[in-house]
């Protein structure tokens, strides 16, 4: 377990300074990997993405907030009920997004093995 833990610490804070890198904060660059990670059908509400980062929903207001004025997402009011505000990634915050998450993908090639023993290293034979 104490490997596992370290493990996904250290992707984590590894995750942090690459979205730090980009100039994001890391609960921002969370932010904008949940809209781009909502299916195309399904709507990004704002009680959507607070429920999705696990935080307040005047949280996600203020982090919303602030990459709008960023000009990274763009907030608009739902068709068929006007009170929702649906949150969209604008092309700014697409490419924000991208370079993070392309370094993301190297590191995790990278250190994803370790991660993967550690998990094995805890779960009996027979369950995987």
């Amino acid at each position: 377990m104490a490997e596992l833990r370290y493990r996904i610490r250290l992707f984590l804070r590894e995750s942090d300074a690459a979205a730090r890198s980009a100039g994001l904060e890391p609960q921002q660059y969370l932010l904008l990997l949940c809209i781009r990670g909502i299916p195309d059908d399904d709507s990004t509400k704002i009680r959507s993405l607070a429920d999705s980062l696990l935080i307040k929903h005047h949280s996600a207001v203020e982090l919303v907030d602030r990459l709008e004025k960023r000009g990274l997402v763009r907030r608009s009011r739902g068709r068929q009920d006007r009170r929702q505000v649906l949150v969209s990634l604008l092309p700014k915050g697409q490419r924000v997004l991208e370079r993070v998450v392309k370094q993301r993908i190297g590191e995790v090639r990278a250190g994803g093995n370790q991660l993967i023993r550690a998990i094995n290293a805890l779960l009996p034979k027979t369950q995987r």
